[in-house]
C-alpha cells in the first residue's frame, strides 16, 4: 500500500519548508530511516527521514520549491504500484511549477542560442562596419563599450556575447571623457529578484511584531575596558581556550541579570514572566541574516565554558546544524557588531525577551586620568529595553552593573 510522505513540522515556529535537497529520486529504493531530503526551515536545514521501507513513487516539489506544513512531498510504495487517487489534489501543482520551471529554462537557453546564432549569420559590408551579434551590441551598449575595440571570436572574427563580457580594454567609452581625467570604468550591475529565504521570512515577520508591538527605548553607556584587556591576556596566557571580549561581556550580563531579574523577564499579556533561569542568545551573522544560539545557565558557568559553547554553537549556525532545542529558551540576547568596526547602534528585541543588548568596537580614545590625558580602551553598549516590562532606571542599573562587571573583570569569577 502507497504511502504519503508530508511536510514534517521541524522547528517550532515552522510554517512551510524549502526542498534543499533531494537525496532519492523516483524509482529508488529506501530502507526505514533513510534520510530522503534536507529541508529548509526558518531556522535551520534539518533531515527528513522516512520510517517505512519501499520505493520512490513520486517525488512531487522540486529542489528550491516550497511546501506547507503538511503538504504533500514524495510517495512511497510498492514498484508499479497505482498512485492516482494519493495524488489528487496532492501537490501537482508544485510538481507542474518545477516542470514549468524547467520548461521557461529551456526556451530561456534555446532563445539564448538562436540570438547568437542570428548575431553570427549577422555580415556587414567592408566599409568598416562593426560585425556583432544584436546581444553583443545590447550589452556593449549597457556597459558604454565601443566594440571598435573589441576583437571578434565568432565567424569571420564576429563579435558575440563572451568577447563583450570578456573585455578589458581601456578605451571601450562610447563617450568621450568631458574631463582631462581619465574616464573611470565602471562595472555594470545588473538588477535581480532574490528569492526570499524561510530564516528570513521568519526574521523579517518576527522582528516587525517586535518592533511595533513591543514600545522599545534605548539607553547607552560607555565602558573602560583597560582592565578587560589586560585580564583577558593573562587569562588567554594561562588556558587553552581563548576567551574573547565577547564572551567578557555574555558573563558580565549574565551575572548582572541575577542581581536585575526585571531585566530578565518577558511580557505575557496578563503576566509578567520573570525567569530564574539566565540563557543568554548571541547573535550569528549567516548570509541568510541572523541565528541566535543559546548559551543556558550562562551564570553558572565560567568564561572558558563560556567561550567554548560559543565557538561550537557559531560554527553550528554558520553550517546551518543548529537544533531548535540549541536556538530555544533564551532570557536575554547580545548581538555584538564591534569586529566589524560599528561603534555604537540599536538593536531590536528578540522576542520574548525584554531586553536586548548591542555592543560596539572597542575604541583608542584619549581619556582623562588624574588631571591628566591618556590613552584609553572604550566601548560602548547600548540596551534596548520594552517598555511594558522594563522602566528607565532599572534598565539604567542593569547597565551600571554590567559596566562596574566589566571594569572589574575579577569581581564575575567570585
Amino acid at each position: 500500500m502507497a504511502i504519503k510522505i508530508e511536510m514534517p513540522k521541524l522547528s517550532d515556529t515552522m510554517e512551510e519548508g524549502v526542498i534543499a535537497k533531494w537525496n532519492v529520486k523516483e524509482g529508488d529504493t529506501v530502507e526505514a530511516g533513510d534520510i530522503i531530503a534536507e529541508v529548509e526551515t526558518d531556522k535551520a536545514t534539518m533531515d527528513v527521514e522516512v520510517f517505512d521501507a519501499g520505493t520512490i513513487l513520486k517525488i512531487v516539489p522540486g529542489e528550491g520549491d516550497a511546501v506547507p506544513l503538511g503538504g504533500l512531498i514524495a510517495v512511497i510504495g510498492e514498484k508499479g504500484e497505482d498512485i492516482s487517487d494519493l495524488l489528487e489534489g496532492g501537490g501537482e501543482s508544485s510538481s507542474s511549477s518545477s516542470e514549468e520551471k524547467e520548461e521557461v529554462k529551456e526556451e530561456a537557453k534555446a532563445e539564448s542560442a538562436k540570438e547568437e546564432a542570428s548575431g553570427s549569420a549577422v555580415s556587414s559590408s567592408d566599409n568598416g562596419r562593426v560585425k556583432a551579434s544584436p546581444l553583443a551590441k545590447k550589452i556593449a551598449e549597457d556597459k558604454g563599450i565601443d566594440l571598435s575595440g573589441v576583437s571578434g571570436s565568432g565567424p569571420e572574427g564576429r563579435i558575440v556575447k563572451k568577447d563583450v563580457e570578456d573585455f578589458k580594454g581601456s578605451g571601450g567609452l562610447t563617450k568621450p571623457a568631458v574631463s582631462s581625467t581619465p574616464a573611470l570604468s565602471f562595472e555594470s550591475l545588473e538588477s535581480k529578484e532574490v528569492k526570499v529565504s524561510q530564516m528570513r521570512k521568519v526574521i523579517a515577520r518576527r522582528l516587525s511584531e517586535s518592533k511595533f508591538t513591543n514600545p522599545h527605548f534605548y539607553e547607552t553607556i560607555d565602558i573602560d575596558m583597560k582592565a578587560a584587556f589586560a585580564a583577558r591576556k593573562s587569562m588567554n596566557e594561562a588556558n587553552d581556550v581563548k576567551i574573547s571580549f565577547n564572551d567578557i561581556v555574555v558573563k558580565a550580563c549574565a551575572v548582572a541579570l541575577t542581581r536585575h531579574q526585571a531585566i530578565n523577564s518577558s511580557w505575557h499579556d496578563d503576566v509578567i514572566m520573570q525567569h530564574g533561569d539566565v540563557n543568554v542568545a548571541v547573535a550569528v551573522a549567516i548570509d541568510e541574516g541572523l541565528m541566535t544560539p543559546v548559551i543556558n545557565h550562562a551564570d553558572k558557568k565560567g568564561l572558558s565554558q563560556i567561550s567554548a559553547e560559543t565557538r561550537e554553537l557559531a560554527g553550528l549556525a554558520r553550517d546551518r546544524k543548529l537544533q531548535p532545542d540549541q536556538m530555544e529558551g533564551s532570557t536575554f540576547t547580545i548581538s555584538n557588531l564591534g569586529m566589524f568596526g560599528i561603534e555604537e547602534f540599536t538593536a531590536i528585541i528578540n522576542p520574548p525577551n525584554a531586553c536586548i543588548l548591542a555592543v560596539g568596537a572597542i575604541r583608542d580614545v584619549p581619556v582623562v586620568e588624574n588631571g591628566e590625558i591618556v590613552p584609553g580602551k572604550r566601548m560602548k553598549v547600548t540596551l534596548s529595553s520594552d517598555h511594558r516590562v522594563v522602566d528607565g532606571a532599572k534598565a539604567a542599573q542593569f547597565l551600571n552593573t554590567v559596566r562596574n562587571l566589566i571594569e572589574n573583570p575579577l569581581s564575575m569569577l567570585l
